[in-house]
C-alpha cells in the first residue's frame, strides 16, 4: 500500500484546488438553505481506532445530527440536504481529512464511537485500515438512507408497530452493518492499488463493478 498515501495526498490536493469554487457555491447555498453552521464535525473512529474529526456539509436541522442511522425522508434532513446527500456532495470536505491524512479515498466509512469499538477478532483488521471517502461497501451500499427507509416501510406494513429509528437501527446491526465489516475485511486482505481506482472512478460515474464475488 506505498502507493496509497501518496496518491491520497497528491489528489486531494488538485481536488481542493481544482473543486473550490464549487465547495464554496454549496456552502454558500447551505448557509442560506440548511443554515448555520454550514459544516457538519464529528468524531469518527480512524485507523488503529483513533478518533478524529470528520468534515462534511450540513444536511439537518441544527441539533439532529446524534442518530446513527439515517433513514431517507427523515423530518430532520433538509430538502436541499436530501439532494446533497442523494448525490454524495455533503462529502465533498472530506478531501480536507484525505490531505491531513485522516482518511484515505478509498476504505471502509468511518464509524461513530460504539461500532468500531465492539469489533472482535479477525474483524478487527478493519481497523488496521485509513477510513475512506469510498469503498467496496460505500459502493454496494451508496443509497443506504433508501434501502433503509424501504426495509423500514415495508416491516410497518407487515404491522411492525417500533419506532422508524428502532427498526433501522436493528436492521444496520444485524444485516448492514456485518456486511460491510465483511467487505472491508476482504479490501485488507486483497488490495490492490489498481482497484482504488476502479472504485474511485465506479463512485464518481455512479457506476457497478465486480468485487468479492458480487456486484457492487
Amino acid at each position: 500500500m506505498f502507493l496509497k498515501p501518496l496518491f491520497d495526498r497528491t489528489v486531494s490536493f488538485i481536488g481542493l484546488l481544482l473543486l473550490w469554487p464549487v465547495l464554496l457555491v454549496i456552502a454558500l447555498l447551505v448557509r442560506v438553505k440548511v443554515g448555520k453552521p454550514v459544516f457538519f464535525v464529528q468524531e469518527r473512529i480512524g485507523k488503529e481506532g483513533k478518533p478524529f474529526k470528520i468534515h462534511k456539509f450540513r444536511t439537518m436541522e441544527e441539533g439532529c445530527d446524534e442518530s446513527p442511522v439515517t433513514i431517507a425522508g427523515e423530518e430532520r434532513i433538509t430538502p436541499f440536504g436530501a439532494k446533497l446527500r442523494h448525490y454524495k456532495l455533503d462529502e465533498l470536505p472530506e478531501l480536507w481529512d484525505v490531505l491531513i491524512g485522516k482518511m484515505s479515498f478509498v476504505g471502509p466509512r468511518p464509524d461513530v464511537p460504539g461500532y468500531a469499538d465492539q469489533l472482535q477478532g479477525d474483524d478487527r483488521d478493519v481497523l488496521k485500515l485509513r477510513p475512506g471517502i469510498t469503498g467496496p461497501a460505500t459502493l454496494k451500499y451508496r443509497l443506504e438512507d433508501e434501502m433503509i427507509a424501504e426495509y423500514v416501510a415495508q416491516k410497518q406494513k407487515e404491522g411492525d408497530t417500533r419506532d422508524a429509528q428502532e427498526i433501522a437501527v436493528e436492521y444496520n446491526d444485524t444485516v448492514i452493518y456485518p456486511d460491510k465489516v465483511r467487505l472491508n475485511c476482504y479490501y485488507y486482505r486483497n488490495y490492490s492499488f489498481v482497484k482504488d481506482i476502479k472504485m474511485i472512478f465506479c463512485t464518481v460515474l455512479g457506476r457497478k463493478m465486480e468485487y468479492a464475488g458480487e456486484r457492487i
